[in-house]
């Protein structure tokens, strides 16, 4: 199952279990061509993070399987690892043990790196819209004044081109998780550690308990894009190009943000130029290009060879070689349920999904990022979230007030216009009828439980996420009367070119729990329910520890599969069984994401018969967004999510649980 949003944290407090990755915004923000200027090197760290490595990891699966599934389970138990044991080697029917150290580089290599997990990106063949990129939302400025179009569009713009600068110039804080950031965290070790050789500073760090993060998937945040081509798509980056790309009504346009020289353009100059883009009052194209952008990657590949060999070459270089896209939208957001949809997937004429992120601004202000997920996962988005918005509303670069600067924005912006022959009229419109077909079946919904967050159950020395993740199981159980495959992704960019593991919260803790709570809550009495979830608690945060440090089932079969592949040796038995395929039939998918910066995010379900789980747990409330297809009643499995936490909050309480 291909990863989703992918914002877990990598390494957790022990005293209340897993918790959310919430980075604090940096504080070195300021005026200028720079964010901040860290006295550490960006990628000072790089060089010494750690190689991931093998693990040795029990297979335990709640999930309810078919009378036929069971005997995997027996050996999806077995003790495969390290793969340097005689069991992993029987497993692959390898003539050559894993042991060999050749063998066994490669499977660490595999395990951490993202060279095969870009493979399984790129040569994925549906849609990326729906089925791999998510989205982000802003809050909103707090000044309410600054929410204006222009003036958002502007800031957050340049903003951007601050954080390009910034990483560009090695002068961005490195990402760095601290566990005692009295001595981690302050100016007198990023003095020491900046003099320790590249080659040393991770140990230097982890010796006062902190723990660097991968950053190497930071440089495809910007002049980014993935190319479709027939059988596996590329990813293109170059870093050479000084221009912004604009979609607005279907149109495209371009103009510099950077100067000869490298300088960010006057923000007054970049205002003009979006002021004279947001006043072009051409109508809408008859065949909106960006809808290719929505096909199967082997059709748009097709499509997008006959569009370069049809004189558009040039515009197709100046749309790939952007710093990023901005969306202009011409309405304003109704609702939060209208903004998911609308940063999701919108109504595919005013997006360019290929590009490493589109940077989204609707009439009314309210912005989003939504990313194609090949090139990096959420951590590095996240990261650039946070930064942007900082910047933005605390060091603005215009005001409501600021008049645009006085330019020929005629001269200095240019508009792309792209030839069609029938072919590609005809290729356009058979998108525009899958891309309508299949957002139509897309249905979100939310709730916002007030009740209490993360303040009030880490009192109660509850994990926030591991409650979360026991009301999706206690919901789906109530809704269905099942309990099913659960996805929730962690990060191990705490090794070099780490990715992701996946933590699989439904467990046996939580099964006995949700079937207590749901099935015969009078035959328990509350303190017996709090013990019950302070096992879901604690196993949950075993898991989510084990999956940060590389010691997940997942990516180990992943990377065992790969090597069977590349070997030219056949499926193991247990690829083949049902119940493999069960067990990443992801029906509930999830992804938790808290930040000073984030509204609400979302994703599309990962199977056709799924749900797909966007929760934040703030401080004194939690939000749910769901969504789903056609099969599944996402208003009703929220209303089962809203008895779920209302009974996990009774019990902790000591009151009885109403059936």
């Amino acid at each position: 199952m291909v990863a989703r949003l992918l914002l877990r944290a990598w390494l957790r407090g022990p005293a209340v279990g897993p918790g959310p990755l919430c980075r604090p915004l940096s504080a070195g923000s300021g005026s200028g061509e720079y964010l901040q200027r860290s006295i550490v090197p960006t990628m000072h760290y790089q060089d010494s993070l750690p190689s991931h490595q093998s693990c040795d990891h029990d297979v335990c699966s709640p999930v309810d399987f078919s009378n036929n599934c069971l005997k995997t389970i027996t050996i999806l138990s077995r003790r495969f690892w390290p793969v340097q044991t005689k069991a992993s080697c029987l497993f692959l029917n390898l003539k050559t043990p894993l042991r060999d150290t050749s063998v066994h580089r490669s499977l660490s290599w595999m395990m951490a790196s993202s060279g095969p997990w870009f493979d399984m990106y790129l040569c994925a063949r549906d849609s990326i819209v729906l089925n791999f990129n998510p989205f982000m939302a802003f809050n909103p400025d707090p000044k309410s004044e600054y929410n204006d179009q222009l003036t958002r569009a502007t800031n957050m713009t340049v903003s951007a081109i601050r954080f390009l600068k910034t990483l560009r110039a090695g002068l961005l804080e490195p990402e760095v998780f601290h566990l005692n950031p009295a001595k981690s965290d302050t100016d007198t070790f990023k003095r020491l550690i900046r003099f320790v050789p590249s080659s040393l500073s991770w140990y230097g760090a982890y010796l006062v308990n902190a723990y660097p993060l991968d950053m190497s998937q930071y440089f495809r945040l910007f002049n980014s894009t993935r190319l479709p081509k027939p059988i596996q798509d590329e990813l293109f980056t170059n870093e050479k190009a000084r221009h912004l790309l604009v979609l607005r009504k279907g149109h495209f346009y371009v103009f510099d943000v950077l100067d000869q020289d490298g300088n960010i353009v006057g923000a007054s100059e970049i205002q003009a130029h979006l002021k004279y883009i947001l006043s072009d009052s051409s109508p809408a194209p008859e065949f909106p290009l960006a809808y290719l952008t929505t096909e199967n990657r082997d059709v748009w590949a097709e499509l997008r060879r006959k569009l370069a060999s049809g004189g558009n070459e040039e515009a197709l270089r100046k749309v790939d070689s952007a710093v990023f896209c901005l969306c202009l939208d011409d309405f304003p957001i109704k609702d939060l349920i209208h903004l998911s949809h609308n940063m999701l997937h919108g109504d595919g004429t005013n997006r360019w999904f290929d590009k490493s992120f589109n940077l989204i601004i609707a009439k009314d202000g309210t912005a989003a990022i939504n990313f194609e997920h090949a090139w990096g996962d959420g951590v590095a988005v996240l990261r650039f979230l946070n930064e942007v918005f900082k910047d933005s509303t605390q060091a603005p670069a215009v005001t409501p007030q600021s008049q645009p600067a006085r330019t020929d924005s005629s001269v200095a912006v240019q508009k792309l216009n792209f030839k069609l022959n029938d072919a590609l009229k005809t290729g356009i419109s058979t998108a525009k009828e899958k891309f309508d077909a299949t957002v139509k079946t897309l249905t979100v919904d939310l709730i916002q439980f007030q009740r209490g967050g993360k303040e009030f159950l880490k009192k109660q020395k509850l994990s926030p996420d591991s409650v979360a993740q026991l009301a999706f199981q206690m919901a789906f159980l109530r809704q269905y009367g099942q309990t099913v495959a659960t996805y929730e992704s962690c990060s191990t960019a705490a090794f070099k070119h780490g990715r992701t593991e996946t933590i699989r919260p439904a467990s046996i803790f939580t099964k006995r729990c949700s079937q207590a709570f749901v099935r015969e809550p009078s035959k328990y009495s509350a303190g017996e329910l709090q013990q019950m979830m302070t096992k879901c608690s604690t196993y949950h945060g075993q898991l989510t520890k084990e999956a940060a440090m590389g010691q997940g089932f997942d990516r180990h079969l992943f990377a065992l599969r790969y090597l069977a592949a590349a070997k030219g040796i056949a499926l193991p038995e247990l690829y083949l069984d049902p119940a493999y395929g069960q067990i990443n039939h992801n029906i509930l998918s999830t992804s938790t994401l808290n930040s000073p910066a984030v509204n609400i995010g979302g994703f599309a379900p990962v199977v056709p018969d799924g749900f797909g789980i966007g929760y934040a747990i703030h401080d004194n409330w939690i939000g749910c967004n769901v969504s789903s297809y056609p099969g599944r009643n996402v208003r009703e499995f929220l209303q089962c999510v809203e008895k779920a936490l209302e009974d996990i909050f009774d019990a902790i309480e000591g009151k009885c649980i109403k059936t």
